[in-house]
């Protein structure tokens, strides 16, 4: 079956991108001595195909499911937190809602599937896309059916191109994406191990704050899965379908939302900012999908999760931050927009040497 998510996404403008390039060597400033700036107007100067590209239209959507393998005890806090944080995000209280208020971007927090009903509430802040009340015990049987894991990916697109068309006058520039979900680390590891062909010892991490018994604990489980579901990198072949097995087998509702808002995205020709370990994951799956959509994504930071770094290699991806990170909700990434939008100002306002009257460097 030929699914949405296999289409190419288009290829950046090259021609916007050299212009953008003969105009940073221009600028008053020694040749790359603003360093990953340079870099990042460049980027967004192809993405936009102009030499002079703003970043006004930020969407930040984060994505929330629970995971059955919390059954197997592998997470510090009780499951019902995914449901209050919701709860919370709609009311304005976590990082992300004060981070992407600091960005001026739109935010929204969708539901794919909680363990914890919500509290009755209406807000333009908070979509119900509830795919299941969360995911199954993945030590057990698979997380998701193939229908369900389908639905997620769809979801994700959806979310995408439904404020593509709330807002044709003000077309997005940048897409966020973060996730909420007690245990979806521990998905996240199982992903890592099954794709990167590493040991679940390197994969799992202390998450939210797991003791080392815990990491200990979650290692085994995470091998006992993979195990239970022939997804040890010497059992799986290197295509779109095992990719799909991988997802369908270890992966949560709001990880196949990421992914699917990630292609989505790169199909319409907007750049996503990639969060931190679990939205990696995300990428991860999104880029063995279908490549094509990698030149479309950026990398916020590395996270403190041990595995992250291992991801980001195997992307070719150079977060822009080191900040010790592990919170999750798209937080780290939105941390980053002000230093994209930084990045952009002194590219479009800088003066170049002849504006300036400034001798250029001699030949």
């Amino acid at each position: 079956m030929t699914h949405w998510y296999y289409a190419p996404c288009p290829t950046p403008c090259a021609d916007s991108r050299a212009a953008a390039l003969s105009r940073q060597a221009q600028l008053t400033k020694p040749a790359g001595s603003l360093g990953r700036l340079e870099e990042i107007a460049v980027d967004f100067a192809g993405w936009q195909a102009t030499d002079r590209p703003e970043l006004e239209q930020v969407m930040v959507r984060v994505f929330a499911a629970d995971h059955g393998i919390c059954a197997q005890n592998i997470s510090a806090f009780p499951q019902a937190v995914t449901a209050q944080m919701v709860v919370n995000f709609v009311n304005g209280g976590a990082a992300i809602r004060a981070l992407s208020a600091e960005a001026d971007a739109s935010f929204v927090v969708v539901s794919m599937g909680l363990a914890e009903p919500l509290p009755p509430m209406e807000s333009e802040l908070l979509l119900i896309r509830d795919v299941a009340a969360g995911t199954a015990d993945f030590s057990q049987r698979a997380a998701m059916t193939e229908a369900q894991m389908l639905l997620s990916l769809d979801t994700g697109k959806r979310v995408v191109e439904s404020q593509l068309q709330a807002t044709p006058d003000a077309p997005v520039q940048l897409f966020v994406g973060g996730e909420m979900g007690i245990g979806n680390t521990t998905s996240a590891a199982a992903i890592y191990a099954a794709l990167l062909g590493i040991s679940p010892e390197r994969a799992c991490g202390p998450g939210t704050g797991l003791s080392t018994d815990g990491v200990a604990h979650k290692t085994q489980v995470v091998a006992q899965a993979l195990a239970l579901h022939k997804l040890t990198h010497d059992e799986l072949k290197d295509t779109q379908a095992a990719v799909e097995t991988v997802l369908q087998c270890v992966g949560g509702f709001e990880i196949a939302a990421l992914a699917g808002a990630y292609l989505a995205a790169a199909q319409h020709k907007i750049p996503s900012l990639i969060d931190g370990y679990i939205a990696t994951a995300a990428a991860l799956l999104a880029v063995k999908l279908n490549p094509s959509c990698r030149q479309w994504l950026m990398f916020a930071h590395q996270s403190a999760e041990p595995a992250h770094a291992v991801a980001l290699e195997s992307l070719s991806a150079q977060p822009l931050l080191d900040l010790g990170l592990r919170l999750g909700e798209g937080s780290g990434a939105a941390v980053a927009v002000p230093l994209l939008k930084a990045a952009l100002a002194v590219h479009n306002n800088m003066a170049t040497f002849e504006e300036a009257a400034v001798a250029a460097r001699l030949a």
